[in-house]
């Protein structure tokens, strides 16, 4: 991660080295926090935030379900942002903006402790790299299975939830993949360690709903209506783990991995281990939609 010159801050924007948090946040100890991921991408008119909107009230949504009183509205949010990426004077970037708990106790119980809002940007690539954009990723199902929804809140996007994420991640890179996919408690596929998973099966496009576990992602939600619209089957569906190997195509999708083409699962080839017609054209659609080539899209976008 490369520095950029800016972070706004609790109001304010502030040099990127300067924007502390206290070793004793109730945030760093216990994960009590919301954040979002964000992609602006170059246009002809300039810098644009993709679903800006869509995002920030994902994250508001996010702060009252984990009981964080965010004292932002998604309105002020969307503002600051682009605020943050015209500050920085990037024409293409990521933001995080993130809403977390601070000092004034340490128990469990967080009453009492503070509570800071922060939105960072910079430049970031390919998330799982360029080869996987181009040829697809290497997966394996993890022996960690997603967080359910009767122990978590697996539909929103808090901080120390992704610990569970994080422990899937480093098992696949650890014995050489590129990705995890992890199952529910019953079996059923949720989804990736960061990415919504799609499947395509005889034409037909399936994604597991929420109830399996899986985050209702704002990229997923737009390849969905993309390719719907272009006039393909899409529809949401639990999958079984038999269900990834007999896919003729698979492919992630995310704010970060964008939509990544899945090649191989369990060292058994997707397909014919390699990108399928609907895959690239779901890639095709997105990358046109997010970039302002697509009239009937452009009011997702929000330019800096």
């Amino acid at each position: 991660m490369e520095p950029t010159r800016f972070i706004w801050f609790d109001g304010d924007l502030v040099p990127w080295d300067q924007a502390h948090v206290h070793v004793l946040a109730h945030g760093l100890h216990y994960g009590t926090g919301a954040f979002e991921g964000i992609r602006v991408y170059a246009t002809k008119e300039g810098p644009a935030a993709f679903r800006l909107g869509d995002h920030m009230r994902r994250m508001v949504a996010s702060a009252k379900a984990f009981r964080i009183p965010l004292p932002w509205s998604a309105d002020e949010l969307a503002k600051v942002a682009l605020e943050v990426v015209r500050a920085n004077e990037l024409s293409a970037c990521y933001l995080r903006p993130i809403v977390f708990l601070g000092t004034g106790t340490l128990g469990i119980n967080p009453t009492g402790a503070s509570v800071h809002t922060a939105i960072a940007a910079w430049e970031w690539g390919a998330y799982l790299g360029k080869g996987a954009l181009e040829s697809g990723a290497r997966v394996r199902v993890s022996s960690w299975r997603r967080i359910g929804h009767e122990a978590l809140i697996p539909n929103a996007k808090g901080t120390g939830q992704y610990i569970n994420s994080v422990l899937a991640k480093q098992e696949a890179i650890t014995a050489g993949y590129d990705e995890a996919l992890l199952l529910n408690y019953e079996g059923y596929v949720a989804e990736g360690s960061g990415q919504n998973l799609f499947l395509v099966k005889d034409g037909r496009v399936g994604t597991p709903p929420s109830t399996a576990g899986a985050l209702e992602g704002i990229t997923r939600d737009t390849v969905m209506t993309l390719l719907a619209d272009d006039g393909h089957d899409v529809v949401e569906a639990m999958v079984t783990r038999s269900d990834l190997y007999y896919a003729d195509e698979a492919f992630f999708s995310g704010t970060a991995a964008e939509v990544t083409p899945i090649r191989e699962i369990d060292d058994r080839p997707v397909g014919e281990g390699k990108p399928g017609p609907v895959t690239r054209r779901a890639q095709e659609l997105f990358m046109k939609a997010v970039t302002g080539k697509l009239e009937q899209y452009r009011h997702w976008l929000e330019y800096a």
